[in-house]
């Protein structure tokens, strides 16, 4: 059964229990993802590569079928699905397993495909396409944030955003975050400065240069740094973005504590953690113990403060600190 993106509104009220997501939206397809199926799970949350399923099928078989392993209902989440998982889709339909709501993400699959014909056949199985967004459905978004944040716009403004999103509304999110965070340190924003937050996606996103630092890969760092053209306010949004996701960090450090398996760790952490960003995140809570991460935070809210009083010296500052954060640990 084929359910349109702008139809989405039909899967709060169906029984379907598999669904697959096709396309390369996944910005879209991550918001479906939270606002409709994650609120109804709660921490039962299980995420896995297709590649993973397969190499342990045996294994994940037993699994579905140990109602010990299921005494609350779940939500499983495979990605990078291909026709070679069609043989689990058929199993878990004869076996009517009904205490699990499964959604399989892919790319693009052409019509040719095995797995998108058996979905968009069988009317106990969802197929929801989710093409690229264009201006008509990123512009709305995008003046909402502004609204709602209450932060001063131009249209010009909204639409050097739309350009620089190419059309996934993921990557709108990023800009609009970047934006959210320099207007806490100003009452307007321009064209001229959005446009020097915008150009700084255009090799290398802010996302990953603070990825790479807390992931201890120097030489991926120095290569971000060295091309890009940083401002002064451009490290005051790296070095936030660098907080947040070092207080992540460190609840994961935390719930690893008790949960030993890693992968358990990050599929139950709340907000949920994007598939693509599985392994970088993994890499993390390897790198780091909970008091490295803990004097990682406190060290960073001084680096702010440095980087404020010295305006002038910011990008050494700056960039000082991601090195030397970014070194292995001996």
């Amino acid at each position: 059964m084929i359910i349109k993106s702008y139809e989405l509104q039909k899967i709060r009220n169906n029984k379907n229990k598999i669904y697959l997501f096709y396309g390369d939206n996944e910005g879209y397809k991550f918001n479906v993802i939270e606002e409709i199926f994650l609120k109804n799970f709660k921490e039962n949350i299980l995420r896995y590569e297709e590649s993973e399923i397969l190499s342990n099928y045996e294994s994940f078989i037993s699994n579905l079928l140990n109602k010990s392993f299921f005494e609350e209902k779940k939500l499983i989440i495979v990605s990078r699905v291909t026709d070679k998982i069609i043989s689990l889709i058929d199993y878990i339909i004869d076996r009517n397993i009904d205490d699990i709501t499964l959604i399989l993400n892919s790319k693009n699959l052409d019509k040719k495909s095995k797995i998108r014909s058996l979905f968009e056949k069988n009317k106990d199985l969802v197929c929801i396409p989710f093409y690229p967004d264009d201006k008509k459905t990123l512009i709305p978004i995008a003046i909402d944030f502004f609204k709602k944040n209450k932060i001063p716009y131009s249209q010009e403004i909204i639409n050097l955003i739309i350009e620089r999103s190419s059309g996934d509304r993921k990557n709108l999110n990023n800009e609009l975050e970047k934006i959210l965070v320099l207007f806490h340190t100003k009452k307007k924003i321009t064209l001229e400065e959005v446009l020097q937050l915008t150009n700084l996606s255009e090799n290398y996103s802010i996302s990953e240069l603070t990825d790479n630092c807390l992931s201890k890969n120097l030489k991926r760092t120095v290569k971000i740094i060295n091309e890009n053209n940083f401002s002064s306010e451009d490290c005051i949004i790296i070095i936030r973005s660098l907080l947040s996701k070092s207080k992540r960090l460190l609840k994961l450090k935390n719930n690893s504590i008790s949960k030993k398996n890693v992968e358990e760790v990050i599929s139950s952490y709340k907000p949920p953690i994007f598939w693509k960003d599985k392994e970088v995140v993994k890499k993390q809570i390897e790198s780091w113990s909970v008091e490295e991460s803990q004097k990682l935070i406190y060290e960073i809210n001084n680096i702010e403060l440095s980087i404020k009083k010295n305006s002038s010296n910011s990008l050494n500052i700056l960039s000082d600190f991601l090195l030397n954060k970014s070194r292995p640990s001996v």
